[in-house]
């Protein structure tokens, strides 16, 4: 659920560079161009029109044939008001995995079943092998050291229908996506694909959770994406973990 972030009442502020509120910033973009001395000014006309003025470049480098990397730093007269800042907060507690175990045989008396994958033409699997893999990210487990918890990681480039009818034989209660290519907004076309199959196959109140996550998505993106849940970069297993527990056993016993 979107919130509006309360952690700096102070009003507007700008970027610190060299001493505070100076505005400066450091800006890194890539032109199809070979480095020389235009190319360099061309960066400079660029960080100008972006409104960085006066701005520097600090570092050049040729990429290849025909490409220049470029460092600038120059100052910006912008404000931000972090009081209008809108972000997801997290709206349920985080549990051990004893508690989670403890919860999820407590109310459903069997247990949770997650299927999860990549989707579409992603071969990334970083990011669902570190959810769901026992190894885990950040110093926790993943799903599969949840005794509780059945995980079936179908790993890479699975296809929407795939998805759709391992989850139908699984009987899922959830279904987990990670999405690490975003060309063309590729991450985004494919969870809306998604999204779309698993309405069309099921009913709505035995449709799976519906979660995705990659370093890309926005997290305030769910309900445009047709998805439950957005997770993006730095998720840890737990916090996924916490969520299904949250979703498919705490509220589901409040409504019962």
């Amino acid at each position: 659920m979107a919130s509006t972030s309360s952690t700096n009442d102070r009003g507007p502020i700008r970027p610190y560079g060299d001493t505070t509120g100076d505005g400066m910033v450091q800006l890194s973009f890539t032109l199809p161009i070979e480095h020389s001395k235009v190319a360099e000014g061309a960066a400079v006309q660029l960080a100008n029109k972006m409104g960085m003025d006066p701005a520097l470049v600090v570092h050049a480098k040729a990429m290849g044939e025909g490409f220049t990397f470029f460092v600038v730093y120059g100052r910006v007269n912008h404000l931000v008001d972090p009081s209008t800042v809108e972000v997801v907060e997290r709206d349920y507690p985080l549990l051990t995995p004893k508690e989670a175990n403890s919860a999820i045989k407590r109310a459903l008396r069997r247990r949770l079943v997650v299927v999860g994958g990549c989707i579409g033409t992603d071969a990334h699997t970083v990011g669902i092998d570190a959810i769901l893999n026992i190894k885990g990210f950040a110093g926790e487990k993943g799903l599969e050291y949840y005794r509780e918890l059945k995980v079936v990681n179908l790993g890479a480039q699975v296809s929407v229908p795939q998805l759709v009818e391992r989850a139908r034989e699984e009987k899922a209660d959830a279904v987990l996506v990670s999405q690490v290519v975003t060309q063309r907004d590729a991450h985004l076309l494919n969870t809306r694909e998604m999204s779309a199959a698993f309405r069309e196959s099921y009913p709505e109140d035995k449709r799976p959770l519906l979660v995705v996550g990659g370093p890309r998505f926005d997290e305030t993106m769910a309900a445009d994406l047709g998805v439950d849940r957005v997770f993006t970069r730095g998720t840890t297993p737990g916090e996924v973990a916490s969520y299904l527990v949250h979703r498919l056993v705490t509220d589901r016993k409040k409504a019962a």
